[in-house]
């Protein structure tokens, strides 16, 4: 299917090996016979957790990021471990970020926000029955919770208050749930 648009990976090399992300380099064949070469960042994969507390609000973060120099607003998510099941992870990067556990976890979907240049792929999952902890953060790691409702959320994108791609994608999939448009029947990552 769609063999007149595919591209064949003729070769490849690492060319950067960080600790977060790798740079691969790939020389390949194009639906013409051409050949071209593709950079992209490989990722490991991250979750993503939309948190709605018992009172209908939702918890969100705010945290610098240095790329951009800027506080960001977005909701608590973190990269999937090599191995590691993407719920396992959403709960523990809820549990790390916000010190909140949920007792009730839906998968949402799966996005891919850079398919240009990047193999990152973002699992998202909504949590309820949210109960309150202590939150315990990486070393290096410096953020701050609050809670806001959906029509603020929606409100902060439209303003572009809020311009992270998962918390915008995130904000809209919540006006959706939570105003009954759309259900989570399909299944998650692990549970496909």
């Amino acid at each position: 299917m769609d063999h007149h648009l595919r591209e064949t990976r003729l070769a490849g090399e690492l060319v950067f090996d960080g600790d977060f992300i790798k740079v691969q380099k790939d020389t390949v064949t194009l639906p013409d016979g051409s050949q071209s070469e593709r950079e992209f960042i490989r990722h490991p994969g991250a979750v993503v957790i939309l948190p709605i507390l018992d009172d209908g609000s939702i918890l969100i973060e705010r945290q610098y990021r240095y790329p951009l120099d800027r506080v960001f607003y977005e909701f608590p998510a973190g990269k999937i471990d090599p191995g590691e099941d993407p719920l396992v992870c959403a709960k523990r990067e809820l549990r790390e970020e916000t010190g909140y556990t949920a007792s009730d976890w839906r998968f949402v979907c799966t996005i891919h926000n850079a398919i240009a240049y990047s193999d990152e792929h973002l699992e998202i999952y909504l949590a309820r029955g949210l109960v309150a902890g202590e939150s315990a953060l990486d070393e290096g790691e410096f953020l701050e919770t609050m809670t806001a409702s959906v029509d603020d959320l929606l409100r902060w994108v439209r303003e572009g208050k809020i311009t992270d791609v998962k918390t915008v994608i995130g904000s809209f999939w919540l006006e959706k749930i939570v105003s009954g448009s759309w259900s989570l029947d399909q299944a998650g990552p692990s549970e496909k």
